[in-house]
C-alpha cells in the first residue's frame, strides 16, 4: 500500500463531507478529480481507513519524522470521521485527537491580573471596560484605507522575511476584503508559491492589531511557511503529504503557533515603535510605544477564548453565558463577542481556537529554549521548514 497517496486521498474525501477541510491542497489534480468522481462517502467508511493507515505506518518504510507526522495527522482524521458520524466524542478529547494537546479551564485569576495591569497602563477616568473600549476606538483603522494599510505593512514584512528567512522566487500574495466570515483574516494558498489572503471588513481593524494580523496570514507566517515547504519537503524532498493541509489536525496548531510568533519573529521588541513609524509615513497616528505595553499587559488574556469553547461544548453553558464571559474577561463589546461565539459554534471550526491559544503557547516556551546564543530566527525557521509536531515539540521541551 502506498500509505502516503492513500493519506492524501483520505484527506480530499474528508472535504466532500465538510466543505473546507481541505484548507490547501497542490498536489496531482488526477487525485482529486478521483475523488470528485467518487460516491460521497461514508464517515464510518473515513474512519476505517484511517485506522487502516495507522495500522501500516510501522511497516511502510518511511523515515521516522514523516510517521511521526502521518500517526498524529491520521489520528486526528479518525477522530473527526467519528464525529461526523455522530459519535459521542467529548469536547477535551476532540481537541486532544485534533491538536495534540489537552486542554483545561484557564485560571480567572490570571485574567484579573492581566486586567490590572492593564487598568495601570489606561488613561482617563472610568471604569476598566470604559477606557479600554474608548483606548480601542482611538486605535481603530479608518475602513476606507484598510486595503491600502494591509498591503504597506505586507511589504515592509515582506522584505524583513526576503532577508532573514528567504523567499522563493515568484513567490506572491494578493489580498481581499470581504464580509460575512466568522474570521478576522484567512490564507488561502493556492500553490506554485501563490496566496490569496482575505481580510473580513465586519468588524473593525485595530492599527495595533494589523501587524500581526499580516505577519500571521503572510510574512513569516502561513503563506511563507506554505510556499517553504511546498520548495523543500514537496519540491526537492518529494514528500507528498504535504501536499494537502487539513482542518483539524496537529498541523494546524503549529501553522498557527507559528503564525502567531509572527512579529516577534520578524521585528521583535519594539515591534511599537516600527508600526510607528510605518503609519507616520501613511499619515496615520499610532502610539507604538503604548501599544506595545498594552500587548504585553493583556497577555494570556486571549486563554478565556478556549475557556468560552470548553464552557460551551463542555459544560453546557448557554449561548448568552459565552457572551457574558467574553466580554467579562476580554473585555469586549457585545458584537465582537457574539463574533467569536460564531466561530466556537462553527461545525468545522468549533475546536479551532486551541490551536491559537495552545498553539502559542507551546511554540513560544519552546523558541525561548533555544540553545544560548542561538538567535531566534535560527531556531523559527525550523517551525518554516520541517514537519515538526506538537509532541515532537514537547519531548524536545523535555529533554
Amino acid at each position: 500500500m502506498d500509505v502516503v497517496r492513500e493519506y492524501v486521498l483520505l484527506g480530499l474525501r474528508f472535504d466532500r463531507l465538510s466543505e473546507g477541510f481541505v484548507d490547501a491542497y497542490t498536489g496531482d489534480p488526477a487525485l482529486r478529480r478521483q475523488v470528485d468522481d467518487e460516491p460521497r462517502p461514508l464517515p464510518a467508511a473515513l474512519g476505517a481507513q484511517a485506522r487502516s493507515l495507522l495500522a501500516e505506518l510501522p511497516a511502510s518504510g518511511l523515515a521516522a519524522d514523516r510517521v511521526d507526522f502521518l500517526r498524529a495527522q491520521l489520528t486526528g482524521l479518525e477522530c473527526s470521521a467519528r464525529k461526523l458520524a455522530g459519535d459521542d466524542v467529548s469536547f477535551v478529547d476532540e481537541v486532544e485527537a485534533y491538536f495534540g494537546v489537552r486542554i483545561s479551564l484557564g485560571d480567572p485569576a490570571d485574567y484579573a491580573a492581566a486586567h490590572a495591569r492593564l487598568d495601570a497602563l489606561l488613561p482617563g477616568s472610568g471604569d476598566l471596560a470604559t477606557r479600554y473600549a474608548a483606548y480601542r476606538a482611538t486605535d481603530e483603522c479608518p475602513p476606507e484605507r484598510l486595503e491600502a494599510i494591509v498591503r504597506e505593512l505586507s511589504g515592509a514584512l515582506r522584505e524583513r522575511v526576503r532577508t532573514g528567512y528567504g523567499l522563493p522566487e515568484g513567490e506572491t500574495v494578493e489580498y481581499q476584503i470581504v464580509t460575512d466570515q466568522p474570521w478576522s483574516g484567512f490564507n488561502y494558498y493556492l500553490g506554485g508559491m501563490r496566496s490569496r489572503v482575505a481580510i473580513n471588513a465586519d468588524l473593525p481593524h485595530r492599527l495595533s492589531q494589523l501587524p500581526h494580523l499580516v505577519a500571521h496570514e503572510s510574512y513569516p507566517g502561513h503563506h511563507t511557511e506554505h510556499c517553504r515547504k511546498e520548495r523543500g519537503l514537496v519540491g526537492a524532498g518529494g514528500r507528498l503529504e504535504h501536499t494537502v493541509f487539513l482542518v483539524n489536525t496537529p498541523e494546524c496548531l503549529v501553522a498557527e503557533g507559528l503564525a502567531d510568533l509572527g512579529i516577534p519573529a520578524t521585528v521583535g521588541a519594539g515591534w511599537g515603535p516600527w508600526a510607528q513609524e510605518l503609519y507616520a509615513d501613511l499619515r496615520l497616528p499610532f502610539d507604538g510605544h503604548l501599544a506595545e505595553q498594552v500587548s504585553v499587559a493583556v497577555h494570556g488574556l486571549d486563554r478565556a477564548r478556549q475557556d468560552a469553547a470548553l464552557l460551551l461544548h463542555d459544560r453546557g453553558r448557554s449561548a448568552d453565558e459565552v457572551v457574558e464571559f467574553l466580554r467579562r474577561w476580554m473585555l469586549v463589546p457585545e458584537k465582537r463577542a457574539r463574533q467569536s461565539l460564531r466561530f466556537l459554534s462553527h461545525p468545522l471550526w468549533r475546536a479551532y481556537t486551541s490551536t491559537y491559544v495552545e498553539g502559542y503557547r507551546l511554540l513560544s516556551d519552546w523558541l525561548a529554549a533555544r540553545p544560548a546564543g542561538q538567535p531566534v530566527g535560527e531556531r523559527f525557521v525550523r517551525l518554516l521548514d520541517e514537519p515538526l509536531t506538537p509532541s515532537r515539540l514537547t519531548a524536545e521541551l523535555a529533554a
